[in-house]
């Protein structure tokens, strides 16, 4: 089982399909949409948490310093991996439409 240590990214499938039996077909557009939109729900819920960590440690309601910083590291990994997601789509799209018919 491959571990994503962001808990981003849906694990890596194997490239090279076993003799005799057929590579899984193309994903529909429904399907990045929803993984899209799964994905950016859980991105704006990291960053509440850490928020409402970073609130509860500033009125003394949290001691542990540790979990928050890695609350708050987790919440900036996991919204840079998605605007890096949609500068990647927006300029596959900016290059899409430079192209000559």
């Amino acid at each position: 089982m491959n571990v994503d240590p962001v808990g981003f990214l849906p694990a890596v499938r194997d490239i090279a399909p076993e003799l005799g039996t057929a590579a899984p077909g193309p994903a529909g557009p429904g399907d990045f949409a929803s993984w899209m939109a799964k994905e950016i729900g859980a991105t704006s819920d990291r960053i509440l948490a850490s928020d409402q960590l970073l609130q509860r440690l500033a009125t003394g309601q949290v001691d542990n310093l540790h979990q928050v910083m890695i609350g708050l590291e987790e919440a900036k990994l996991s919204f840079q991996l998605l605007v890096q997601v949609r500068n990647k789509l927006l300029e596959a799209y900016q290059d899409i439409m430079r192209m000559q018919v």
